[in-house]
């Protein structure tokens, strides 16, 4: 099917008052990043168009739109006109067997029973800060913060490969159900988190989800107990594998139950792990519990050890008190390095990919002569050719490096930023292995705003440099 729109994205006038860190509006900002996103993971440039409130819109464009993304606030869900355009759409693209065409991305917080009835089953892209221990929402101005590269642009990740997903199939004309049979035998319940670790679920997910799985739950979980109950053992059914995540909540409470929505899922999986069993049929269960355990109320405490006690009784089920970088690791060592291995490798030498600027071409020679001498195959950017050329060939570095190092020397902070989120994002670009190092070489003023972010810093300033890049690379 062809579409003269890809993405529409729909929103009220207000929601794109100019904000006082940032060029534009914050939807006319939305729109540039997503633009960007999808360009990159299609390949080609989408069509992406904005509709505020009170543009005019036809029936025949609708027709031709393949996406809508509106952008919900209190503002929206008060406007006639936006539920209008959000209803029109429905009403032309209702068909429950299509790939989904409609995405709802939440700018502040919103109660499922305050979100239009056409929205309220679809999962959220929450784009807003939450402080968890105050409670407080704060929206984005600086979109380059370092909470932004955390929150932002990790859920602008999966807008994108979702929207993209949607696209491919539109364009292949595959029904939903058509595209789940592509990987029947390839799909995890992965179990919906407190809020404390929404952002861990969300990265596992996309991770899991680069490796071809399908990952469910596909929509926001029922608001009863009843209804979850029904929902997540019906998804259950579906699944060979499930993963859990524990934090420092006990997390939601279902109207009518006396557990939690994290407890209830549990619950459910372990009864689904011990009827597949009882049919010979493999389920397996991972439970993932935080090693930073802080005031915890005396209702987690208790789930946790029964969790620890229902382990240790069933068959098929694991858990982990350990970082979530090594509880990452374990699951992919048994979820993807078991279909990885089929293929073989013959690699016979780490390669390092040094991404650098070409104004920076001179100064980074030395540490590139060491990484060579130390036996690592180094591979760089393209400086030349198209733009689109350039791009392809930096990605498809991510795909194939080992490890990473970024050098800074005249290039500006935000250009560092941009490559940092780029290691961040490689798995959505195609990786099927993790990245095993990453540093960034920089001045000590650009290092200390990334000192949380999983990196190696290494001083290009000091004298000791070329012994702290030995020293990164001997641990490597």
């Amino acid at each position: 099917m062809n579409f003269d729109i890809d993405v529409l994205i729909t929103f009220s006038d207000k929601d794109n008052e100019n904000t006082k860190r940032a060029e534009g509006g914050w939807v006319t900002n939305f729109k540039r990043f997503l633009d960007l996103m999808l360009y990159q993971v299609l390949g080609e440039k989408p069509n992406v168009v904005l509709k505020s409130e009170f543009d005019s819109i036809t029936a025949s464009t609708l027709d031709n739109v393949a996406v809508m993304v509106s952008v919900l606030s209190h503002d929206f869900i008060t406007s006639g006109q936006c539920l209008d355009t959000v209803e029109s759409f429905v009403q032309k693209t209702g068909d429950s067997s299509a790939p989904n065409r409609l995405f709802k991305v939440l700018k502040a917080p919103l109660g499922v029973q305050e979100q239009p009835l056409r929205l309220r089953d679809l999962l959220a892209y929450e784009m807003y800060q939450l402080d968890i221990e105050s409670g407080q929402m704060r929206e984005y101005s600086d979109f380059f913060s370092p909470e932004a590269e955390k929150q932002y642009w990790m859920i602008m990740v999966d807008l994108a490969y979702d929207i993209h997903e949607s696209l491919l199939a539109l364009k292949e004309g595959k029904s939903k159900a058509e595209v789940k049979s592509l990987f029947k035998r390839k799909t995890i319940y992965l179990a919906e988190t407190s809020h404390d670790l929404a952002i861990q679920r969300n990265i596992i997910k996309r991770e899991l989800q680069r490796y071809g799985y399908i990952v469910l739950p596909k929509h926001i979980l029922p608001q009863t107990d009843a209804a979850v109950q029904a929902v997540v053992a019906k998804d259950l059914e579906d699944c060979s594998y499930s993963i859990h995540l524990i934090g420092n909540s006990y997390g939601e409470i279902p109207e009518g139950a006396e557990k939690s929505v994290v407890d209830i899922q549990n619950d459910l999986a372990s009864k689904e792990s011990a009827t597949k069993r009882g049919r010979k049929e493999d389920f397996t269960r991972l439970i993932w519990i935080s090693a930073n355990m802080r005031n915890l109320s005396d209702r987690q405490k208790s789930f946790i050890e029964a969790l620890k006690r229902d382990t240790e009784a069933q068959e098929g089920t694991e858990i982990l008190q350990t970082p979530l970088e090594d509880f990452k690791n374990i699951m992919r060592e048994e979820l993807v390095e078991v279909h990885d291995r089929k293929g073989g490798s013959d690699v016979r030498g780490k390669t390092i990919y040094l991404v650098h600027d070409r104004v920076d071409q001179n100064e980074v020679k030395p540490y590139l002569e060491l990484i060579e001498k130390s036996g690592f195959e180094v591979i760089s950017p393209a400086f030349t050719g198209e733009l689109l050329d350039v791009r392809k060939h930096h990605i498809n570095n991510l795909r194939n490096l080992d490890g990473a190092i970024i050098f800074k020397g005249k290039v500006n902070d935000q250009w560092v930023r941009m490559k940092v989120l780029d290691l961040l994002k490689a798995p959505g670009f195609g990786r099927n292995k993790p990245i095993k190092a990453k540093a960034l070489m920089a001045d000590n003023s650009t290092l200390d705003n990334y000192k949380d972010q999983n990196l190696t810093l290494i001083s290009s300033k000091e004298q000791s440099s070329m012994e702290m890049l030995k020293s990164f690379l001997a641990e490597f």
